[in-house]
């Protein structure tokens, strides 16, 4: 790919030192530049006896442009602080802060480029109560996972629990969330309230459905993106990783990803095939140019400087790609080609039976581009700011990591500095679209 001229500083320059510099602030309200990125602003949920402070924060799941408001964007958490943790029933997650609801942030880029929050809209039940995070039970999402208190107890479960990873934002004023537990796609009213569920099994609200296959998502690589297209009627979902489809130990093709469509007044789905660069990385976040074009986050889990690292985004096309939902949508293997899953296929196997996968080409990779070389470990939001212009936020679990099985500070590598949420805005030289 030929080398694109990008023009990437702190999105907390203030616009006098842009004047100073040259660079001109972009007209829907961002600023054109950033270096350093803008840090989202956090309180303190809790420190632990250790001193660990663990932050809310945690806002960058996903993020998704405001429909009407340019200045305006909105950040989602996940299921809130937690760490991989293995207690006395097994292996599972310690959810220090277990009362914690997933939560919606408004929030508003100021001209001198720094980041406030406008508002919070705490994610409810149908009915009107806050969720949790924790793990939703037997055949409504269950991950299978343990969750545990700080003090090593064991937490229950809950029937609308939420490990929210995607959103979209709709003209009407209401959301649409998925998540790594069912994976579920949730319509939630202005307010939070849950207004419809849509999973591959387990329905607690509606009676629309995902293709049956998803159901066998790894635990948490559910569907990490969730977009909504131009004109409103289609929800577009990205796996994170390859299905355990029929189980892991049988899967051989790493690559492949499925990104799902959900067609809003019909309920009608499809499914497309797209193959990641790498099969250790994971597809992380994707936005509509188009009906049929997006732009999509293929990240690694790592620091920069610590070892190699991934942070692309890439712009895809939906258009000449082949459905492969199969003749039947609730059939749990999906699609197969010659007795095999598609999951079991090498890219050549596809081709042979006609399967057209989604097109791509590399827009940027973050590390190579960004004078800091992007610091952060999980990439995971993106929206649109303008024709030539992309913001992108990482999650920093909420400033809390895990060592030697206890609950630690998120620090970046080489640094005493705690992992921050950090927008960072980057102007391309070519139009998206």
């Amino acid at each position: 790919m030929k080398k694109q001229s990008l023009y990437i500083v702190a999105a907390a320059l203030v616009l006098a030192s842009c004047a100073s510099t040259g660079v001109k602030t972009s007209a829907d309200g961002y600023a054109s530049v950033s270096k350093n990125g803008a840090a989202v602003p956090y309180r303190v949920l809790l420190k632990t006896a250790d001193g660990v402070e663990i932050q809310n924060g945690g806002y960058g799941s996903d993020g998704c442009a405001h429909p009407t408001d340019s200045s305006l964007f909105y950040l989602i958490t996940d299921r809130g602080p937690n760490i991989d943790y293995e207690g006395a029933s097994g292996k599972g997650k310690l959810f220090p802060v277990p009362e914690y609801s997933p939560r919606i942030g408004l929030f508003r880029m100021e001209k001198d480029g720094t980041v406030s929050l406008v508002k919070e809209i705490i994610l409810k039940s149908p009915d009107g109560k806050p969720i949790t995070g924790l793990p939703n039970p037997k055949d409504r999402g269950a991950t299978g996972e343990i969750a545990y208190t700080l003090d090593g107890k064991i937490l229950g479960t809950d029937d609308y629990g939420l490990d929210s990873e995607g959103i979209a934002a709709a003209k009407d004023g209401t959301f649409w969330i998925s998540d790594e537990y069912g994976p579920h796609i949730v319509h939630f009213a202005a307010d939070g309230t849950e207004i419809e569920r849509i999973s591959p099994y387990g329905m607690t609200t509606g009676n629309r459905h995902l293709p049956a296959v998803l159901a066998r998502r790894r635990a948490n690589r559910g569907m990490e993106g969730l977009a909504l297209t131009p004109d409103g009627k289609t929800l577009v979902g990205l796996m994170q990783s390859t299905l355990y489809n029929p189980s892991k130990k049988e899967i051989t093709n790493k690559r492949l990803i499925r990104i799902v469509t959900f067609d809003i007044a019909s309920g009608a789905t499809k499914q497309f095939v797209y193959l990641q660069n790498k099969e250790t990385d994971s597809t992380c976040g994707i936005v509509a140019l188009s009906n049929t074009e997006f732009v999509v986050i293929e990240r690694d889990g790592n620091f920069s400087g610590e070892k190699e690292t991934h942070k692309y985004l890439f712009k895809i096309d939906i258009s000449g790609a082949t459905d492969v939902t199969g003749d039947d949508v609730q059939s749990p293997d999906g699609m197969v080609v010659n007795g095999k899953t598609l999951e079991q296929c090498s890219a050549e196997e596809l081709s042979k039976a006609g399967i057209k996968t989604v097109s791509k080409k590399l827009l940027v990779d973050l590390t190579s581009y960004l004078p800091n070389k992007y610091p952060h470990d999980k990439l995971e939001g993106l929206w649109i700011t303008g024709r030539n212009s992309i913001a992108v936020a990482n999650d920093n679990d909420f400033a809390i990591n895990v060592k030697d099985n206890k609950l630690v500070q998120k620090i970046l590598p080489g640094t005493d500095r705690i992992d921050d949420d950090v927008v960072y805005v980057i102007t391309l030289e070519h139009p998206l679209y």
